[in-house]
C-alpha cells in the first residue's frame, strides 16, 4: 500500500462492500446504521466523500449511471480486497474506545445535585435495557443463518458489554455499589 493512509472509516467502507457487494453511498449509509454504526460512530457524511477517495486510490471502482440522478455506485477491486485483508490480518493494540456521556456526567457529578446521579442511572438502565431488546431481537431474527454467523459474534460482544453497563447503572440506582464489587470478585462486599 506504501504511501496510502487508510482510517477506520475507509476500513468501514471497504468492508462494507466487501460484505454487500456494489453500493452507493445511501447503500453504505443504510448498512452501518444496521450493523456497525450500533458500536462505531462517525459522521455518515464521511461515507458520502471516502468512497470517492477511495476510487481515487484505485481501491474501489466508480461507476456513475448515465441519466436522471447519477447515482454513484462503488465496487471493491482487488487492491481493495488485498487492503482490507491485511487489516483484518494485523494484530491490532489499541485498546478500545468508549466514548460515553453518561459516564462523562457521572465523572463531573460532584459539581451538580444529588439526585442527578439516580436519575441518570435510572435513565441509562432504560437506555441499556432497550439495547439489550434490540441486540435480542437481531440474535432471534438473524442467529440461525449461517451467512451472517461470523459478524453475529460482533452481536455477542456487544450483548455482554451492555449487560455489564446495565449491571453497573443498576447497582449505582440502587447504592450497591459494594455489591457489584463483591460479586465481579466473587467475594462477600467490601466495607467501605
Amino acid at each position: 500500500m506504501g504511501d496510502i493512509r487508510l482510517s477506520s472509516t475507509s476500513y468501514v467502507v471497504l468492508g462494507m462492500i466487501a460484505l454487500r457487494g456494489p453500493s452507493t453511498p445511501y447503500d453504505l449509509k443504510r448498512a452501518v446504521g444496521r450493523s456497525v454504526g450500533y458500536f462505531w460512530h462517525f459522521p455518515h457524511a464521511q461515507l458520502y466523500s471516502e468512497p470517492d477517495r477511495l476510487a481515487e486510490l484505485g481501491l474501489l471502482e466508480l461507476a456513475v449511471e448515465d441519466g436522471g440522478r447519477r447515482r454513484k455506485t462503488y465496487s471493491l477491486t482487488e487492491a481493495g480486497r488485498t487492503a482490507l485483508r491485511e487489516w483484518l490480518a494485523a494484530p491490532t493494540n489499541v485498546h478500545f474506545q468508549m466514548r460515553d456521556i453518561a459516564e462523562l456526567k457521572l465523572f463531573f457529578n460532584e459539581v451538580g445535585e444529588p439526585d442527578d446521579v439516580v436519575n441518570l442511572a435510572h435513565e441509562q438502565i432504560k437506555q441499556h435495557e432497550e439495547r439489550i431488546a434490540v441486540y435480542e431481537e437481531m440474535v432471534a431474527r438473524f442467529g440461525a443463518i449461517a451467512e451472517v454467523g461470523p459478524r453475529m459474534i460482533t452481536l455477542e460482544l456487544g450483548l455482554e458489554m451492555e449487560h455489564a453497563a446495565l449491571r453497573f447503572w443498576t447497582a449505582l440506582a440502587n447504592d450497591d455499589l459494594d455489591g457489584l464489587r463483591a460479586a465481579r470478585s466473587g467475594g462477600a462486599p467490601v466495607d467501605g
